[in-house]
């Protein structure tokens, strides 16, 4: 297993196969909490955004094994991203498991995300394991840059856990 020498803050970043990447972030907050932060439209709209300057106008979810699910992303400057996916797995609060398909494909093919939440003593680990078709893939996108985007997100996760109206949304 290799450690990515460019993790952004709390994120951890591994690569244990050539065709996975591991993204591991603990949050204080019950993996209830985190579930739904993951799963709840409007909550994901206001974490999962990436880098600074994007918003995402469009978050459909259809939480159940064979739906699916559809984010659109837009820059301030205009450009936008779509990304689509189909859950294959979903036991609450524990492991949800979607596919990813992005409109304007910058990786060929489709990626499966297995996320893991781990709960102990009101904290909560997330294990998000990404499978890419090859190896160039990976590696790809290891070189886009993704980790500092997904640690801002993840950041921002955090602020809406930490808050108390997230807390009343998601009981």
């Amino acid at each position: 297993m290799t450690t990515l020498g460019r993790n952004t803050g709390k994120l951890r970043v591994t690569t244990p196969s050539d065709r996975e990447i591991v993204m591991t972030r603990h949050f204080d907050a019950s993996r209830h909490l985190v579930f739904d932060a993951l799963t709840k439209p409007e909550l994901v709209k206001r974490w999962l955004l990436g880098p600074d300057g994007w918003s995402m106008p469009v978050c459909e979810i259809d939480l159940r094994v064979g739906g699916a699910l559809r984010y659109l992303w837009r820059h301030s400057d205009g450009r936008e991203m779509g990304m689509r996916g189909v859950f294959r797995e979903i036991a609450r609060p524990a492991r949800l498991v979607p596919t990813e398909v992005f409109d304007d494909p910058w990786y060929p093919g489709e990626a499966v995300d297995t996320a893991v939440l781990t709960e102990e003593r009101g904290r909560t680990t997330l294990t998000t394991t990404v499978l890419y078709a090859s190896q160039e893939i990976r590696d790809g996108v290891l070189k886009s840059g993704m980790e500092t985007g997904v640690a801002r997100s993840y950041d921002r996760l955090e602020e809406i856990l930490e808050s108390s109206s997230t807390r009343e949304e998601t009981v």
